[in-house]
């Protein structure tokens, strides 16, 4: 997949209309939204064309509706349908999801302002712009649980994007939007509508205020059914389609679309029109977070914990999210990148989270860790001066301005609060298939039949499986000590092979050492000298004002790692309805929220925020050895 290096934003003229402010792209030489009536427009030929009204007020309990856009814009479109949403929505716990693409995004300020042309829309911009993502190439992801409503914004070309996007999911409705094929014809290729038709099914339907020819036949070649009946103002047509039954013999018509009774395969059925019993086994900070993408969704979750909840690698007092940001160009299918974003869109929502800056020491390759702060957006990365560095310091450092810290007993007080969560202590040793149930066994004792079971345990989730992949243990120790009367700004971290921060106002957490192949869990002397001497290299005059290792306290545990660096997420071969989340080794927390969406969106047939080539990297399978190629897991 070819990125350019970097995104480029939107560049605007602003064109006063009857008192309006219409934005027009400079890139293209055309407007965002009609000079007419935007809003007007956008329901007009998308809801309208697309039948939404009548498709969303007759949802059936849990069923999942996906709505595709071909250009984002200004939102509106997106808001349009989001408000109608608001609107027809039965109260039950389906769910409305929409993918956007976008090459140019705007700019926060100009989206701002772009947005404020519409009073009524007004409690939903808001929504979407606290929201929106920095211009990053890739997908991001937008939740509005309360809503029911979620969007997957993918930055980026569409000639990379739609091939990249995997079928977890058929998409039910597209707005084939975007400026008119004669200023934009790259999104109006054959190899993008091939893809846009791949992930459709019978019954999606399509709309757009463009009936070009080249538009026209890309859809016709795939036995879309086109109408053309009248467009919205001055425009004489638009386009209305539907993908349908070979069966069902159609012709072109220049009248509205006949009446079709749109069937998806997507209807509910039995098993999914009622809340899924989903068992997670283990309450780590991967089994906590599946539950909460679960529960959030409607569905019943029960936790089985043989310990306490965190007792193993999540429990230390504090998480630091300090990601390793790659290259930019290869932001769109880095999953550490695409994990640090939605980590920080996700744990603001609990008081768990404090946001913090984390000063990252260039103690190698210098110049290729600083070069990274002309890369990214402004306001994501800066070099520091360390004359004024504080603590003091010989190294230079890339400062990450937007990272986090996370308290972990806190976030698992706040999710096991979720009233469609439980937790239960119990050692599951067996699962067995039946009848689309699977049954939790405790020794001889079968206590336990769930819908989908998530194995969340870490190194330990081998026993419940054959042929599990290698997970290797590593030991770390993270120590804390009494640093009342040099502390450090509670908002700031430093990371230098190790890390440290402000626990609370009184004291200093710093660590960790890191031993792999090693699997005991005592709090060792030895293992604070190391985290002293690890601080000390970098910070020499700031520790040696420490006290002395001896009234150090500390923590140690082990982390489990796939042998290839990447989490396990998905489903193991054979088992119908297990899933596994595991191997996630010291970035727990930095993964689990983004890791825990795809897992959502595979268990339940969702659309996936991650391109391809990323789940292809996370599917379990991938250490099985390959015999013969074939067509890649999850690709629908």
């Amino acid at each position: 997949m070819s990125q350019s290096a970097k995104l480029q934003t939107a560049e605007l003229d602003w064109e006063l209309v009857d008192g309006i402010e219409v934005p027009i792209s400079k890139q293209f030489g055309d407007v965002y939204f009609s000079k007419d009536n935007g809003l007007l427009e956008t329901r007009h030929v998308f809801l309208n064309g697309n039948d939404l009204t009548e498709r969303l007020s007759e949802l059936k309990d849990f069923q999942y509706f996906c709505v595709g856009e071909t250009g984002f814009g200004t939102g509106l479109n997106i808001l349009t349908l989001w408000q109608l949403w608001q609107q027809v929505r039965p109260d039950n716990h389906s769910h409305l999801h929409a993918i956007s693409v976008e090459k140019f995004p705007l700019n926060k300020a100009d989206l701002i302002r772009a947005l404020n042309v519409w009073p009524e829309l007004k409690p939903l911009a808001e929504q979407l712009i606290q929201q929106y993502p920095l211009p990053i190439a890739g997908c991001h992801r937008l939740s509005f649980p309360e809503e029911r409503f979620s969007i997957d914004l993918w930055l980026g070309d569409a000639q990379d994007i739609f091939p990249s996007i995997p079928k977890t999911q058929a998409v039910n409705a597209w707005f084939l939007d975007g400026f008119a094929p004669s200023c934009n014809p790259d999104m109006w290729q054959e190899n993008v509508l091939n893809h846009i038709v791949r992930l459709s099914e019978f019954g999606t339907t399509f709309a757009s205020f463009s009936v070009a020819g080249v538009l026209k036949r890309g859809l016709k070649q795939h036995g879309v059914h086109i109408s053309r009946p009248r467009g919205f103002g001055h425009k004489r047509e638009m386009l209305k389609a539907i993908w349908s039954d070979s069966s069902q013999a159609l012709t072109d018509s220049t009248d509205a679309a006949p009446e079709i009774k749109v069937q998806s395969k997507l209807a509910p059925t039995a098993s999914n029109s009622r809340p899924r019993q989903i068992a997670i086994i283990g309450a780590g900070i991967a089994g906590l977070s599946a539950a909460w993408a679960f529960a959030q969704r409607g569905h019943q979750v029960t936790i089985y914990e043989q310990n306490e909840p965190l007792s193993g690698a999540s429990g230390n007092p504090l998480a630091l999210l300090n990601p390793k940001l790659c290259l930019i160009e290869q932001a769109h299918e880095h999953l550490m990148t695409l994990s640090w974003q939605h980590a920080l869109n996700f744990y603001p929502r609990f008081k768990a989270f404090r946001p913090i800056q984390v000063q990252q020491m260039a103690l190698k390759n210098a110049d290729e860790l600083l070069s990274l702060a002309e890369q990214y957006p402004s306001g994501v990365l800066s070099t520091q001066d360390q004359q004024d560095a504080i603590p003091e310091t010989d190294y230079p450092s890339l400062t990450l301005h937007q990272a986090g810290a996370v308290s972990p007993q806190q976030l698992r007080d706040e999710i096991l609060l979720h009233p469609n969560i439980k937790i239960e202590k119990a050692k599951i040793s067996r699962l067995n298939s039946a009848d689309n149930q699977t049954e939790l066994w405790q020794d001889q004792q079968l206590i336990a039949t769930a819908d989908d079971v998530i194995v969340c345990c870490a190194k330990q989730s081998a026993e419940l499986f054959e042929n599990y992949p290698v997970l290797k243990p590593i030991r770390g120790q993270v120590s804390w000590v009494e640093n009342r009367e040099q502390a450090l700004a509670l908002d700031q971290a430093y990371s230098y092979g190790g890390y440290c921060m402000q626990l609370d106002a009184a004291q200093l957490i710093l660590g960790a050492s890191f031993y792999p192949n090693r699997d005991d869990v005592e709090v060792l002397a030895e293992d604070h000298v190391h985290n002293y001497e690890l601080i000390h290299s970098v910070f020499p005059e700031y520790a040696q004002q420490l006290p002395s290792t001896e009234t150090w306290q500390g923590r140690a545990s082990v982390r489990a790692q796939s042998l290839d660096y990447f989490p396990l997420v998905g489903k193991m071969q054979n088992h119908q309805q297990i899933y596994t989340f595991a191997g996630l080794g010291s970035k727990g927390f930095l993964f689990a929220p983004l890791c825990s969406e795809v897992l959502a969106a595979l268990v339940l047939g969702e659309l996936c925020p991650i391109p391809q080539s990323l789940l292809d990297k996370l599917n379990p399978q991938r250490f099985q050895k390959k015999t013969k190629a074939k067509k890649p897991y999850y690709s629908g």
